[in-house]
Formats: C-alpha cells, sequence, structure tokens
C-alpha cells in the first residue's frame, strides 16, 4: 500500500457538538457543572442563566468546545471576582462603592453593558472632582477592564488601560509608557501560555495603539514587532492564514525602519520572527517553495550580523531555525519531483542543526538542545525514509527519545506532543521497511499518547497532524494483521483529520489525506468486496489529484495516477 507521506510538525472530555447553538452552549456549561464550577458559582451569587450568557458570548459553535470550555472558566472567574470585590468594599469613598455594589448586581444578572455604562457614567463624575478621588477612578477603571473582558470587547480593554496608563503618567504618550507596555506583555504572556485566545485579541488591539500612536520611526518600529508577534502567535494556532499574512506585513515594515547598522540585535531579531512566519504559512501550502526559501534567505541575513562570537545564542537560534527552513525547502522540493536536490537541502538542515548544537549543549540550555535534537530527528527520519536507509531512522528515533528526555510532558506538553508525534512518524517509516507490527504498534501508542493532551480548538493543525498519522499507522497494522477493524479505525481517523484540513484551509494537506483514504478503502474493499469502497477510493484519489496538479507536486502526482490505476483495475475486474 502506499499512503501519503506523514508531516512532520516543528481536553479530555470527548464531547460530539450538536449543530444547534443552544445545544453547544448547554454542552460547554454541563463541562462546569461536572466539575462543580457552576455550582461554586451560583452559590457565590452568580445567576445561573448569566453562566449561560457568558457562554453564549464566546461563541463556541465558532471556536470549538474545549477552547469554549477554557474561556468560560476565565469569564466565569472574573464575574465572580467583581462580585466580591461589590460585597466586600474596597475601602473606597462611599461613592465607589456604591458603583462596585451595582457592578456586583448587575453582573450577577449578566447585565455587562448596563455594567460598563455604569461605570463609565462614575467615571464621568469622577473627571470632575479633583485629584482626591484619583485613586477611585483607577479602581473603577479596573472595574472597567474586567467587565469589558466578560464582554469580550479587547477594544474597550485596550482603551480602558492606556486611561489607567495616563493616569500613571506626567506628560506624554500613555500608550508608551511603562504601565502601558507591561499591560500589555501580561495579556501576550497569559495567551501565549495559558492558550487563552482572547487575552491575544487584546495584545494585538494594544500593539495597534502604539502603533497608531507612534510619534517617530523608532517607536513605529518596535510597535510593528510587538504587533506581528502577537498576530503570529494567534495565527499559528488557526487553521485560516489571515493573522500570519499580517504578521509578516507587520515584520517587513518593521525591518524597513530598524536600522541594521545601528540596532544589529534588533534587527537579526526580527529577521527571525520573520522567517518563522514565512514558514507557517509554508505549513498551509505544502508542496510549494516560495515561502521556505525566502526564509531561508531572510535567515542567511540574520546570520550576517548574528556570529557565533559576538552573539552565540542568537547565532544558534537562527541556526536551528534555518535548518528548518532547509527541512521545509527540502520537502517541497521532493515533492515536485526534485528528488536529488531535495535530499541535498536536508543535508544541509542537518549540518545547520548540528551547528546549533555547538551552542545550545545540554548541560546549559536543556530545553534548546532538546528542541534541536527533535528538528535534527525530523530531518533524519524524512532522509531515511526517502533514501530507504534504516540507519537514518533509527538515528532519528533514537534523537526523538533523547529529547524527550528534557522536553518532558509535565515541563513543556506542546513541545512534548509535538516529539511524540515525529517519533511516531519515524517508528511507521521503519516499520515499513521491516516485517512484522511492532513499530506500527509503537507509532500507534505515540500518537494516542500525544493526542490525550492536545485540545483540537487550540492546536488544530497540530491535532489534524497527529490523527492523519494515526489513520497511516493503523491502516498499516489492518494491511499486516489482514484486520478488517484496524482498517475501519483508519478510516475514521482520516475523517476527523479532515474535518480540520479542509481543502479551502490547507488544500495540500486535504489532498495527502484524501489520498491515505484512498488507500484504506482500497485495502477495505479487499475485505469485504464492496463496490461502494472502490468508489469512495476513486472520489478520494481523484480529488487528491485535483490538488497536487495544482501545485505541480510531480512526485505526488505519479504517486497518486499509480494508485488510482489500481483502483480503476479492481473495478474492471468488477
Amino acid at each position: 500500500m502506499n499512503f501519503a507521506d506523514g508531516a512532520n510538525i516543528g481536553g479530555d472530555l470527548n464531547v460530539t457538538l450538536g449543530n444547534s447553538a443552544d445545544e453547544i452552549v448547554a454542552k460547554v456549561v454541563a463541562a462546569l457543572d461536572q466539575r462543580g464550577d457552576s455550582a461554586k458559582a451560583v452559590q457565590a451569587g452568580l445567576e445561573r442563566e448569566t453562566i449561560f450568557h457568558l457562554a453564549r458570548c464566546i461563541r463556541p459553535e465558532v471556536i470549538g468546545f474545549e477552547q469554549a470550555v477554557k474561556e468560560l472558566e476565565n469569564a466565569v472567574a472574573t464575574a465572580l471576582d467583581v462580585i466580591a470585590k461589590g460585597e466586600r468594599g474596597s475601602n473606597q469613598e462611599t461613592f465607589v462603592e456604591d458603583i462596585l455594589k451595582r457592578l456586583a448586581e448587575t453582573t450577577k444578572k449578566g447585565d455587562f453593558d448596563a455594567g460598563a455604562k455604569t461605570v463609565d457614567d462614575g467615571i464621568a463624575v469622577l473627571d470632575q472632582q479633583a485629584d482626591a478621588l484619583r485613586r477611585s477612578r483607577e479602581t473603577l477603571l479596573e472595574a472597567g477592564v474586567e467587565q469589558d473582558l466578560l464582554r469580550r470587547d479587547p477594544a474597550a480593554v485596550a482603551r480602558r488601560i492606556e486611561a489607567i496608563a495616563a493616569m500613571n503618567r506626567t506628560g506624554g504618550n500613555p500608550a508608551w509608557s511603562q504601565t502601558y507596555r507591561k499591560r500589555w506583555i501580561a495579556f501576550y504572556a497569559e495567551g501565549e501560555e495559558k492558550g487563552i485566545n482572547l487575552s491575544l485579541e487584546v495584545a494585538i488591539v494594544m500593539a495597534t495603539r502604539m502603533l497608531e500612536s507612534a510619534d517617530n520611526a523608532d517607536r513605529r518600529g518596535i510597535a510593528l514587532i510587538f504587533l506581528g508577534t502577537a498576530l503570529a502567535c494567534l495565527g499559528e494556532r488557526e487553521s485560516g492564514t489571515i493573522r500570519l499574512e499580517k504578521a509578516v506585513i507587520s515584520y517587513r515594515e518593521a525591518l524597513q525602519i530598524i536600522n541594521r547598522d545601528s540596532n544589529p540585535r534588533q534587527w537579526a531579531i526580527t529577521q527571525n520572527h520573520l522567517g518563522g512566519a514565512l514558514l507557517a504559512l509554508g505549513e498551509r501550502e505544502r508542496g510549494t517553495t516560495q515561502f521556505a526559501a525566502e526564509a531561508i534567505f531572510v535567515y542567511h541575513q540574520a546570520l550576517e550580523v548574528c556570529t557565533r562570537e559576538q552573539m552565540p545564542i542568537d547565532w544558534a537560534e537562527t541556526k536551528m531555525d534555518l535548518g528548518t527552513a532547509f527541512h521545509a525547502l527540502g520537502t517541497a522540493l521532493h515533492a515536485q519531483g526534485a528528488g536529488e536536490s531535495g535530499r541535498a537541502r536536508l543535508k544541509e538542515a542537518i549540518a545547520a542543526f548540528h551547528d546549533a548544537l555547538l551552542v545550545n549543549v545540554r548541560i546549559e540550555r536543556p530545553l534548546e538542545w532538546a528542541t534541536t535534537m527533535m528538528n535534527l530527528g525530523n530531518t533524519l527520519a524524512r532522509l531515511g525514509e526517502w533514501e530507504g536507509d534504516t540507519a537514518w531512522l533509527e538515528q532519528a528515533i533514537a534523537a526523538f527519545r533523547e529529547a524527550l528526555e528534557e522536553n518532558t510532558r509535565e515541563r513543556v506538553p506542546l513541545a512534548w506532543c509535538k516529539i511524540k508525534i515525529n517519533l511516531g512518524i519515524a517508528l511507521a517509516a521503519l516499520g515499513r521497511q521491516e516485517p512484522g507490527i511492532a513499530r506500527f504498534q509503537e507509532a500507534v501508542s505515540s500518537y494516542h499518547e500525544a493526542l490525550q493532551i492536545l485540545i483540537r480548538e487550540q492546536t488544530p493543525l497540530l491535532w489534524a497532524v497527529a490523527k492523519n498519522n494515526l489513520g497511516l499507522a493503523l491502516a498499516m497494522l489492518g494491511v499486516r494483521e489482514s484486520c478488517m477493524t484496524r482498517l475501519v479505525e483508519a478510516i475514521a481517523a482520516y475523517r476527523e483529520a479532515l474535518e480540520e484540513n479542509t481543502r479551502v484551509r490547507v488544500p495540500f494537506l486535504w489532498a495527502q489525506t484524501q489520498e491515505n483514504l484512498a488507500s484504506v478503502y482500497l485495502a477495505h474493499f479487499h475485505d469485504v468486496c464492496q463496490t461502494c469502497q472502490l468508489d469512495a477510493a476513486l472520489e478520494a484519489v481523484n480529488g487528491a489529484l485535483e490538488e497536487y496538479r495544482r501545485a505541480e507536486s510531480q512526485f505526488y502526482i505519479k504517486k497518486a495516477e499509480g494508485l488510482r490505476e489500481v483502483i480503476l483495475g479492481a473495478k474492471s475486474n468488477l
């Protein structure tokens, strides 16, 4: 059987959502009910209908179940904080105490618009009074931030933070104060580390405001970097490309401003950020060389500044990024039929990773060392698969296992998942060159372990990669064991992957999964002899061929055409 290549990559509640938005909202609230969170919130004074109102505002039918549960937990916590402040008092003037109590009542009922208006009306009154009420005004502004977060209004949050910053600044632009910047850093860190997308949306709006109010070129360059960083972080989680494209634009504009001679390190770091965004875009458009080639050019420019002698850490990070770009370019060239050139690029990637390891020493920089080992393993595995060399694959597996000793599940769960997926890919590739089923069984276990951690709504593409490669391993087990159950499980895994790997979002990945489906439908036909299996196989491979031809990926075109001939041959023998 010929399955499409496994794609290398750089929740515990299993809920099947209904089609109705109200049904989805109910299930999200039910998740909080199961944990006892809803009961605690109601006991604290938050009306149950308000919890449903918060859930509807989150729009779980758009962002997905797991992410919606996380966002609702965060919103309920904010609402309870508002209620607690109103009930316990804040040692403020009676005027403020009265408003905080009114906010507690409107929050209990879920009337956040009324709460925001109460805050605005109160601020208007305080604006007419002297400095004695300045602290009260700041208290109300912070209360307004909470209300605006509950309303999921990033722009309003940013405006209030700018107002708070203005109170703590004697002159100048509040969006460029230390207070404002510290709040941006806090929102970005919360979004990146805790997976709260709303926090990243606030960071994007805040950076946009910095850009709008920048009064010189240096500030404009800084604001563009802040904006690009927040856009790229959120964009990498999404299946679409709009935010990543905006991040690329932001970084390009910043590089037109930052002077290479007077600020070489910032210039080089921005080049690296641009390269990362380009590679993320390339992941969405597999089979094309454009983004990887441009990223390589960008990294080479950065290395002209980041020398090992002057900036060893930046040099190592850039070398690792360069290796990743060479890997992506090699994979794209191979897909286009330029196999020899593709293998040459992979060997350049291996050399770049070995360079990075000269600085990313395990005892001194364990996490960076582990990341480099993972990337090295990816390239070794891909080279071993292409050349049919088990030695490369065994080296890759050893690299992944070493990386897992530092990138543990508890320490860095997402990085651990990536290594587990790549380990499964290498094990399956080795299994195809060995007799028996042991390697495939190991691969299946590795994918399942990763999928226990991955939340589909937070990392949809990574989740789909795990599902697609799980399907590959299950299909090979089904063929080796002559087990129809395994084939059915493989079909289910592919179909789940296609829910994220849609033709519109990621056409090349969609085509690879369709080709895999065609292969497993054909294998299933040999077991059950039902013509519908051949019809499904033909439809799937035809769709894959359309996208392969559009991408001019000769390697995949040839492979899919061979599979199509086998399917047609089986149909002619009926």
